[in-house]
């Protein structure tokens, strides 16, 4: 069996590397850290998470959940590591960021079929390649990828939130609570800031007068994703978007009051031995001192310590409807697979998925085997889908949503028209059911372990 080259060792990097690992290619992975740093990696470490903690809703019948189960009937590395990294999250997956890592870094290291590379990648080695090198990648890779691919590579600015140290939160003003006491395990996971009126109007007149890291392109060349916007940047589309998104109130009960504020910050739990939460939702890319300032006029956190300050990155992608097959390969040259965020999807879960998927085809390749197509109903092959056959000249990073799996017939529309609880649920009863069938179908090629 030829060898698979892998580029990046990030989330898409090692889930690709294990299954074809798992697969018994033989795989010689590559990551530049520690030789290269990126603007926004802490660590050395695989798989390492540079933004939020949190891989999406656990919540049965939503769109995440239908994508992390068809990923754990395949046998994910990844979906392992986050069930033990886990911390309380509500009714998300939210993990120990350390521990994650840990876990995926020590399973990559210790498969024997897996050689490691500690060195940036500058130009794509010859034979099978997976291109996983994330919305960090280097300027040289970015470049080599240009080449290739023969379009400028597209990018848009990302940005992270602050986290903080629990012991200085002041839990006097804070409190603890989930959303309408919605969590997995019925516990108050999240601890919230609730705001008057007064406290917000002042705090939303500093947020717009902080300043800003200037980026280095000009600001008419700088297109944000609209599923992480910096904070500052939604404060500026009015008075009230703030407290109608990241800061909404609703289903957070003071119990001091039995109502709810006027707005609220939500801190979720960092790691496993919760000593630091992350501001959800407050990406931003202000200067260090405003943030500090501007955040310490939120209730609870007015001499708050913060472990890492919120910050702004690149966000490195192709534009994959017009480069990809389904099966994730190169047009132009199949033996260049494309996975994780440079691929096009946005979100931990998308990446992983399509590490997966990209690991297990390039395995195929390399075996001379036939190469999987996902059945389009599933989670997994809508993703594919939508990176491969949305409209190029309209093309932007997307997560798993129902609007990228099927509609409805006519029949069940009619059905569930004043139901949107059970009209999600149908769509992942018949998600399921098609992804069951192809594996049922397809067992020995796919190579999966089915859950029952």
């Amino acid at each position: 069996m030829h060898p698979i080259h892998i580029v990046g060792a990030g989330l898409a990097g090692c889930e690709a590397a294990f299954q074809a690992a798992e697969a018994g290619a033989r795989v010689e992975l590559y990551e530049m850290r520690p030789a290269l740093r990126s603007a926004a990696h802490q660590t050395d470490s695989f798989g390492e998470l540079v933004c939020s903690n949190s891989l999406k809703s656990e919540q049965p019948n939503s769109a995440p959940w239908l994508l992390k189960q068809e990923m754990r009937q395949l046998d994910s590395l990844l979906m392992r590591a986050a069930n033990t990294a886990r911390v309380p999250g509500g009714h998300a997956l939210t993990v120990d960021r350390e521990v994650f890592s840990s876990e995926i870094t020590r399973a990559i290291e210790s498969h024997p079929n897996i050689t490691i590379h500690r060195q940036e990648v500058r130009t794509l080695p010859a034979g099978i390649v997976i291109v996983s090198s994330g919305p960090l990648t280097s300027d040289s890779l970015a470049a080599e990828i240009a080449r290739i691919t023969g379009v400028e590579r597209l990018f848009f600015y990302d940005s992270i939130s602050p986290i903080v140290a629990a012991d200085s939160i002041d839990m006097s003003k804070a409190f603890r609570a989930s959303r309408y006491g919605k969590s997995l395990d019925g516990t108050d996971d999240y601890i919230n800031c609730p705001f008057t009126k007064d406290d917000y109007n002042v705090f939303l007149d500093e947020l717009l007068e902080a300043e800003s890291y200037a980026p280095h392109i000009p600001e008419d060349k700088t297109p944000y994703f609209e599923g992480c916007l910096p904070i500052e940047e939604i404060a500026r589309r009015g008075r009230d978007t703030l407290r109608f998104g990241p800061m909404k109130p609703a289903g957070l009960d003071d119990p001091r009051t039995g109502r709810w504020a006027y707005a609220v910050v939500q801190l979720r739990q960092e790691n496993q031995r919760a000593d630091s939460y992350n501001l959800v939702g407050f990406q931003n890319h202000l200067r260090y001192a405003d943030q500090a300032r501007v955040f310490r006029l939120i209730p609870g956190l007015e001499t708050v310590e913060f472990v890492r300050f919120g910050q702004m990155h690149r966000n490195t992608y192709i534009n994959s409807p017009a480069l990809l097959e389904p099966t994730l390969q190169l047009k132009s040259d199949p033996r260049i697979f494309f996975a994780g965020q440079i691929s096009g999807v946005e979100g931990y879960a998308e990446s992983i998925a399509t590490g997966l998927i990209a690991g297990r085809n390039a395995a195929a390749l390399a075996d001379g085997r036939e190469l999987c197509t996902f059945p389009r109903a599933s989670a997994l092959g809508s993703l594919c889908h939508y990176i491969t056959a949305a409209d190029p000249r309209h093309f932007q990073p997307a997560n798993i949503t129902f609007d990228l799996l099927p509609a409805l017939d006519d029949e069940a529309k009619k059905k569930f028209k004043h139901d949107k609880k059970a009209r999600h649920a149908e769509i992942c009863r018949r998600a399921q059911h098609a992804f069951t069938e192809f594996l049922n179908a397809n067992h020995s090629r796919v190579h999966c372990q089915i859950s029952r």
